[in-house]
């Protein structure tokens, strides 16, 4: 049996694993989806103090209070700056480390540094929320669900730079990047998850996986995923 930590990604919740779950537990193994501060069902802990260091500490604190050990540890999109960032406290307890349709920062960098979108005001009264942006699901039944649960992120998670200790080949986990590829490369400017592809493709460091599916993979293409997940306990 394997155990797996999925951590979802901005604006979401644990609930966004809820087609992805069932099929790992079905399989025998055990899964965790740790919602983080402020956002989904925790959306009544939201305040400006929430910030990538939380996150982290929600994650990190799951695995502590699970005792979980050499489990793989799956990041979705913003979820991708918090496995990153718990690295410096659980990377010694992870077997697997999964990127999905990513954000992979480097020590130092932030999700707008890895956008390129530039710093927010800072001045009492400014917005300390990022509203949500608008996704697309293959089925108008997950839209229903999801829409309405999507809720505004806290904009010190996309401010605060990660530490990673030193670079992730240098880890004895194993390493895999998993792309939806129906998403449109950006004309212009930085496009942080086709980046990271390019990035990982021939990487013989890292494992790289395709999903014919768009960035919203787990409600997308749960049966996908959950295939390239199991691939992985090996």
């Amino acid at each position: 049996m394997a155990t797996y930590v999925l951590v979802h990604g901005a604006w979401g919740g644990a609930h966004v694993w809820r087609k992805v779950r069932p099929l790992l537990r079905a399989a025998g193994h055990e899964v965790h989806t740790p919602s983080l501060t402020g956002i989904g069902e925790r959306v009544h802990l939201t305040g400006p103090h929430v910030d990538l260091s939380v996150h982290i500490d929600d994650l990190v604190n799951t695995v502590l209070y699970e005792d979980l050990d050499q489990f793989l540890l799956v990041g979705y999109s913003y979820g991708g700056m918090v496995v990153t960032g718990s690295l410096a406290h659980i990377g010694d307890r992870v077997r697997e480390l999964v990127y999905l349709d990513a954000f992979v920062p480097d020590d130092g960098q932030s999700v707008l540094d890895l956008t390129g979108l530039p710093e927010p005001e800072r001045r009492v009264g400014a917005p300390w929320v990022v509203e949500p942006l608008p996704r697309d699901y293959d089925d108008p039944d997950d839209a229903a669900f999801d829409d309405p649960r999507r809720t505004p992120h806290p904009l010190g998670c996309f401010t605060e730079r990660v530490h990673l200790p030193h670079p992730l080949e240098t880890w004895g986990f194993g390493r895999t990047f998993i792309k939806a590829t129906a998403d449109l490369r950006a004309e212009s400017g930085p496009d942080a998850f086709w980046e990271a592809a390019d990035r990982f493709r021939d990487n013989p460091a890292w494992r790289y996986e395709e999903l014919a599916t768009n960035h919203m993979v787990p409600q997308n293409d749960a049966q996908g995923l959950a295939a390239i997940l199991l691939s992985l306990d090996t």
